[in-house]
């Protein structure tokens, strides 16, 4: 039952030096479906003009990749057990830190959700079992080795 999924880097040089360590970071990210987005180095590891500020790096892409596929499984577990979610706004933050071995990592994911529902809301016992099963099913959170928590608020309605 192996899927596959798949992503299109693209960089060009262009007229710009290249073994000066000045050239431009910027590239796209290409998906199947026609997405098309804008990418770079993060402003934090090669200082700007070489990155673009106003594209997505490879860490935040990261973050929202496990922000978004926790969301994802939270809709469709709340949705199984007939809680209606009006709303669901995340300010995950990652943490690049170095890790036990000493390298570069990508040390936490703190995925912060604030939910509206409406109608009958989960109890906080609900509400917390669904970011756990939520947890346990993200492909995303599965495949990394860095710590990821929920710290969503006590209960939002």
């Amino acid at each position: 039952m192996s899927k596959q999924f798949t992503a299109t880097t693209v960089w060009e040089r262009g007229a710009q030096a290249f073994t000066d360590q000045r050239y431009s970071r910027a590239h796209e990210w290409r998906f199947d479906g026609g997405a098309r987005v804008p990418a770079s180095s993060s402003p934090l590891s090669v200082p700007l003009p070489m990155s673009d500020e106003r594209a997505v790096d490879p860490e935040e892409a990261l973050v929202a990749a496990a922000s978004s596929c926790h969301m994802l499984f939270f809709l469709s577990l709340a949705a199984a057990r007939g809680f209606v979610v009006d709303s669901y706004v995340d300010a995950a933050a990652g943490t690049l830190d170095q890790d036990a071995e000493g390298k570069l990592a990508m040390t936490h994911i703190a995925l912060r959700p604030r939910i509206a529902f409406s109608g009958t809301a989960p109890t906080q016992e609900q509400l917390d079992h669904l970011h756990h099963m939520a947890h346990e099913r993200c492909y995303v959170a599965n495949s990394l080795k860095t710590v990821i928590t929920v710290e969503a608020p006590a209960h939002d309605v």
